[in-house]
């Protein structure tokens, strides 16, 4: 007993699902359309009080960087202090 198989149509468009996807996506709009202003005043509230503003990669953000640890050793203004710090020592033992 042998089931016989179709030959292969290769990629032809599906009307049937091409038709039923149009019609879920206007089904959705339908209903989100009304949605749209709630959802925009949300964002909004959400923008204004929730999230957090990010730096822009400018300037500013990079003299920010240079205020922590890691960006004040890497411009080398460590080294700097620790050689204010040493010769603040050895004037403290000379005397």
């Amino acid at each position: 007993m042998s089931t016989k198989v179709s030959e292969s149509t290769g990629y032809v468009p599906n009307v049937q699902m091409s038709a039923f996807g149009y019609a879920i996506a206007a089904i959705l709009v339908v209903i989100m359309l009304p949605a749209l202003p709630i959802i925009a005043l949300a964002w909004i509230v959400w923008r204004v009080f929730v999230a957090e503003d990010q730096d822009e990669s400018s300037y500013e953000s990079w003299r920010n960087e240079a205020d922590n640890e890691w960006g004040r050793s890497a411009a080398g203004l460590d080294d700097e202090a620790e050689t204010e710090e040493n010769a603040e020592d050895e004037a403290e033992a000379t005397a």
